[in-house]
């Protein structure tokens, strides 16, 4: 069985993207939220092995939700995704315990190579 991951997005179909993306190179995914505060609450009932997770959403942005759930779980896999390339948010996610930072428009191998290499599989 492939690792499990949930997606944590405010844009449905940005989540249809990377369900895509990790559906077709043998991930399952366990969940999927559309915000910060639905995330750590998914995390914590799913506890997944690892999680996308956009930086700018509503009720909670991406870093706020990374630390909560480093807070849960401080090994804890996370990846940031975000549209802009804001170097000090990319800084920020890093220092608060992300494992890597894909940009969008996502590449299928980008994603695939970064979930891989911080599954360390």
């Amino acid at each position: 069985m492939g690792k499990r991951i949930l997606i944590v997005d405010d844009a449905a179909f940005m989540r249809m993207m990377v369900k895509d993306i990790l559906s077709k190179n043998g991930y399952e995914v366990v969940g999927e939220a559309a915000d910060g505060a639905q995330a750590v609450e998914k995390y914590k009932e799913l506890t997944p092995d690892l999680v996308t997770m956009d930086i700018t959403m509503p009720e909670k942005d991406g870093i706020s939700a990374l630390k909560d759930i480093k807070a849960h779980d401080p090994n804890a896999k996370v990846i940031m995704c975000s549209a802009m390339g804001q170097q000090a948010m990319v800084i920020d996610a890093i220092q608060a315990g992300a494992k890597d930072f894909i940009v969008k428009p996502f590449q299928a191998d980008r994603v695939i190579e970064a979930i891989s290499k911080a599954l360390g599989s």
